[in-house]
């Protein structure tokens, strides 16, 4: 059921996507008095498909659930339908408008994915707001994990800043930021002691393969004792707060696990916060170092931060979201042409984009999943490639300046050298995918 909801999440995402994507191809062209031959969701072949009476454009439903297109008139396209191209050129081609008219049909689909994504990003402001712990309120510190550790972080830093700029404002952006501006020097306060940590480049593939480097540091609590528990009996309540341990501090969980693992198989004294009293508990350790009682963390001292916004707050605040994640994500789109980084081995296809998604319905998320994908869309579609709008917008401004278009020819073998390459990224993200389920 979990995975089932998961594909319905993906292919109505992706379909939402796909449709504005080249619906803006489809209105540019028609403002240009451009002929529309096809509009399909997902590829062929059709399971549904009408022409609407005075209309040139068939409209349509495919049966492989793996995008979309929009057949434009005059125009070398997926389709590779040359032989309309040896045809004289119509005044109802793409092929007869100027070339800042082609350029505009071109990005048609580019801008709307991002006007798709701020309308998103607008929406999601105005009904849920924003929230999140800052870097500054994790007031006990971070929790490193074991890579963490090994590059030079410890339990309890408290970050300060990154390379010569502060760290980021929310907790949650740490290890992204941390990746994506490939962040050479990290300043953290070390008890009373301000420590620099270099970041050899080295462990760059590690951190991008090594989800939750971070967490936050909060002390521990008593979350129940099963009637199994060898300490059954001993005292100990749902809620009571650890404070030491045979005489050692043990406010957070490696604290009180080094204490019992170096007095396993013995008794102990514990000292624990019951509201405003103090209580010593005398307890058994078992051999395994264990006392058998479930222990939970205590977030009550941690302040999160909530922003609400009006409409007139969230329009705005939607153009900057929009416009930042478009930076983040070209940077680490960058990363994937770094070998060094190994973050080609990252690339995901239809199955990545899948396990983003919640095993439960939630929309918030949902939205947030697809506004992020419709600027990655976006973005993806602009690199220079043939076959991709950016291939073509390429060629239009080389065109523009040069006075120069190329011909007829060229425009084939581009287009096929770009679909060949975009065959290989999909092998490699269906590769990547398909060793990511066998590990």
């Amino acid at each position: 059921m979990d995975v089932l909801l998961k594909i319905i999440q993906v292919i109505l995402s992706l379909s939402l996507l796909v449709l504005v994507h080249e619906f803006g191809h489809y209105i540019t062209a028609r403002i240009f008095g451009v002929r529309v031959e096809k509009f399909y969701l997902f590829f062929p072949p059709a399971i549904f498909r009408f022409k609407p009476k005075g209309s040139d454009t068939e409209f349509g439903i495919g049966c492989i659930p793996l995008g979309g297109f929009c057949k434009i008139s005059g125009m070398i396209d997926e389709s590779m339908d040359t032989e309309a191209m040896k045809k004289p050129p119509q005044p109802w081609e793409l092929r007869s408008r100027p070339a800042w008219q082609r350029l505009i049909v071109m990005a048609g689909g580019v801008i709307m994915n991002v006007i798709l994504a701020i309308v998103l990003y607008i929406a999601i402001l105005f009904s849920w707001g924003e929230q999140y712990i800052r870097t500054d309120d994790a007031t006990y510190g971070i929790e490193v994990s074991p890579l963490a550790e090994e590059i030079g972080f410890r339990n309890g830093d408290r970050i300060i800043a990154f390379d010569n700029g502060p760290a980021p404002e929310s907790f949650g952006d740490i290890q992204i930021d941390l990746i994506r501006n490939q962040v050479s020097t990290v300043t953290v306060l070390r008890g009373n002691d301000t420590v620099r940590i270099d970041i050899d480049s080295e462990y760059m593939p590690a951190m991008l393969n090594t989800p939750g480097m971070f967490g936050i540091r909060l002390p521990i609590m008593v979350g129940g004792v099963p009637d199994s528990s060898l300490n059954a009996g001993a005292g100990m309540v749902a809620g009571d707060k650890f404070i030491s341990a045979a005489g050692r501090p043990v406010m957070f969980y490696q604290d009180l696990q080094e204490v019992l693992a170096d007095n396993a198989g013995t008794a102990i004294d514990i000292l624990l916060l019951r509201g405003t009293d103090t209580i010593s508990v005398p307890v058994r350790v078992g051999a395994d170092g264990k006392i058998g009682v479930l222990l939970q963390r205590d977030a009550s001292g941690i302040n999160v931060t909530r922003k609400d916004y009006s409409l007139l707050k969230a329009i705005p605040a939607g153009f900057v979201m929009t416009f930042t994640n478009i930076g983040h994500y070209i940077k680490e789109l960058g990363l994937i042409f770094s070998p060094e980084t190994e973050a080609y081995k990252s690339v995901g296809s239809f199955i990545s984009i899948g396990s983003i998604f919640p095993s439960s319905w939630d929309w918030q998320i949902f939205w947030n999943i697809t506004a992020l994908l419709s600027i990655m869309l976006a973005v993806m579609n602009l690199l220079p490639i043939p076959a991709l709008d950016g291939g073509h917008i390429l060629f239009l401004i080389y065109e523009m300046i040069t006075g120069r278009k190329p011909s007829d020819r060229f425009m084939e073998i581009a287009q096929m050298a770009g679909m060949f390459l975009l065959l290989m990224i999909m092998v490699l993200a269906f590769g990547n995918d398909i060793l990511r389920l066998f590990r």
